[in-house]
């Protein structure tokens, strides 16, 4: 083999294991980001189900206090279709179309509890609904240096 040959090989391979490496680093950051988009379904999943077993010892009609024979039975006024309380995805899509700059889950969360002082959610609950509308595509969620902010869709914008 002479060196010219040697060279031309060599060259190829270092050609080829950049170009693996490249692909190796971007395949990486795709399973980075599903692995984070997992995490962030598994957390929601989690809040579910703990919500669930929170509320089963009510579905469990041993576990209820009983009420004694001489106490009247209240009803409770059922709620009319114009009493009903507006979801918390369609309250922050409203409060996130009225900025026209990125907003953090802490930023639309204090503005929800100025505007809607009956609804007091957690911080984890907004941002469980931020994600949701996010996977749903009515919002996008953007990362700026170590804070995770959000806007409107153009779908949305548009509607």
């Amino acid at each position: 083999m002479t060196s010219r040959s040697t060279a031309t090989l060599r060259s190829r391979l270092v050609d080829q294991a950049a170009s693996d490496l490249e692909d190796n680093r971007r395949r990486q950051q795709e399973l980075t980001e599903r692995l984070a988009v997992l995490q962030q379904e598994e957390a929601l999943l989690t809040d579910i189900l703990k919500l669930a077993q929170r509320y089963e010892s009510f579905a469990d009609a041993s576990r209820l206090p009983e009420q004694s024979q001489d106490e009247p039975v209240v009803d409770r006024p059922q709620r009319t279709s114009t009493e009903r309380r507006p979801l918390l995805g369609d309250l922050l899509l409203e409060l996130l179309g009225r900025h026209d700059t990125p907003c953090s889950a802490k930023e639309l969360r204090d503005e929800l509890l100025e505007k809607h002082p009956d609804r007091r959610p957690t911080p984890q609950v907004v941002r469980n609904t931020l994600e949701s509308l996010v996977a749903k595509g009515r919002i996008r969620r953007h990362k700026q240096r170590r804070s995770v902010m959000y806007t409107l869709s153009p779908s949305q914008t548009a509607a």
